[in-house]
């Protein structure tokens, strides 16, 4: 995309995106918005989790059917780090996989971290790190170099359940942080250590608020053009054995890197259980007004409506 020389294009926010599409289709809905968004500069692509070489090909279709093959798209590692429930299918790749021209990558995983590394020492204090997948290539990218969280201007995930509302009682889980609780943990630990008040995370009680019946996607998708009408086709094999209806959980969380007023946050710190068993990604959430006690923010609410209108005015029309 041409670089543009109005006050919007100097306000551009610069974005790396890690992401799980395949599974779940609110990655690829998240997905087409950055690449519609006008003030996000996406620096690049990674994938994680499972057949990573298949979901690359997903990411790097969507950013084609977008007009975006300038986009840098790895995939990154398999994982889980030691144990979790992982993801090994990626169902959604049989509604684009005899598509022309589609790209294969066979690049070792660990160019995925390379890649995040050196992108962000590149632009110190600039790029916002967007992770909504499991969270095992922050982690390594973070053990590997501890100084990376203090050189990103911002860390949001999707990622955690916080305060039990929305019907997520105690116990409930969220399904990144259980597919490698590990690799959470160590993401919210590295934060807290060195970027403290940088790390935002979006929990389930508010995204879980976000949904749209299929009909209503059928529609919008259809009247969105690209990247959305791709994501469609992928949706199709979601809505026929998954569910009648797409909630927008990672779109939420990019959305609030433009538009933060959509959601009420508070500040505290979020630690994950670690141990083998029934809790393995359980988020413990402590809100505290103490800076010292609060490395982490988290969303509490969202104006559910209004992020809708956001998130179509960006998809369809390219502004919003």
């Amino acid at each position: 995309m041409p670089e543009d020389n109005d006050d919007a294009s100097r306000s551009r926010v610069p974005v790396l995106l890690d992401t799980d599409p395949g599974n779940d289709i609110d990655d690829a809905c998240c997905l087409a918005y950055l690449l519609r968004q006008p003030r996000c500069e996406l620096l690049g692509v990674t994938t994680v989790t499972g057949d990573t070489r298949q979901r690359a090909t997903i990411a790097d279709a969507l950013c084609r059917a977008a007009g975006r093959p300038d986009v840098p798209v790895y995939a990154g590692l398999t994982g889980p780090l030691l144990h979790g429930r992982g993801q090994p299918e990626v169902p959604h790749y049989e509604a684009i996989k005899d598509d022309a021209g589609l790209r294969t990558f066979d690049a070792p995983p660990g160019d995925a971290v390379a890649f995040l590394r050196d992108t962000i020492r590149s632009r110190p204090g600039e790029i916002t790190l967007l992770a909504i997948g499991p969270m095992t290539n922050v982690a390594a990218l973070f053990a590997a170099d501890p100084e990376i969280p203090a050189l990103l201007n911002r860390i949001v995930l999707m990622c955690g359940v916080f305060t039990g509302r929305n019907g997520h009682g105690p116990g409930t889980r969220e399904w990144n942080a259980l597919c490698d609780p590990l690799a959470a943990a160590l993401v919210y630990e590295h934060a807290a250590r060195t970027a403290p008040g940088k790390l935002l995370s979006v929990g389930l009680e508010v995204t879980t608020k976000c949904r749209l019946p299929a009909a209503d996607c059928r529609d919008r998708f259809t009247a969105g053009g690209e990247p959305l009408q791709t994501v469609l086709r992928m949706a199709e094999v979601w809505f026929a054995k998954q569910a009648d209806k797409i909630t927008f959980h990672d779109p939420l969380a990019a959305a609030l890197i433009f538009e933060p007023g959509l959601c009420q946050t508070g500040p505290g710190r979020c630690d994950v259980v670690t141990e083998d068993g029934p809790f393995a990604g359980l988020t413990r959430w402590s809100p505290s007004d103490d800076p010292a006690k609060s490395p982490h923010h988290v969303a509490y609410t969202v104006e559910a409506e209004r992020f809708f209108e956001h998130y179509f005015a960006v998809t369809s029309r390219g502004g919003g």
